[in-house]
């Protein structure tokens, strides 16, 4: 169950960083509630998930998640590139993420 909220958590990191985007120097009040609801969610979850699995695996997921996450909906709704390179190093990312979820 701790794994499943910590990947939980790392999709709300993604939903937080894309949030980030457009709140307009937190102006932008629906855009800035959903961040602080995002923001809110994540820390939450990986706090909880942090209790049965050791932290330092756990913030390198949750943040493995995060990233990954956000350059993808950059590439996808941003028209962010999407270089050879840039989706090797997503793959590498997506390793590492695996390697310390199989080493927990």
């Amino acid at each position: 169950m701790a794994w499943f909220l910590l990947v939980l958590g790392g999709f709300f990191e993604v939903g937080f960083t894309t949030c980030l985007r457009f709140v307009d120097g937190f102006r932008n009040i629906p855009w800035t509630l959903g961040f602080l609801a995002s923001v809110t969610l994540s820390m939450g979850l990986l706090e909880v998930a942090s209790r049965s699995i050791p932290m330092g695996t756990a913030y390198a997921v949750w943040g493995g998640i995060g990233a990954l996450g956000t350059v993808i909906v950059g590439i996808l709704w941003f028209q962010e590139p999407a270089s050879t390179v840039r989706i090797l190093l997503i793959f590498g990312v997506v390793a590492c993420i695996a390697g310390l979820k199989l080493t927990a």
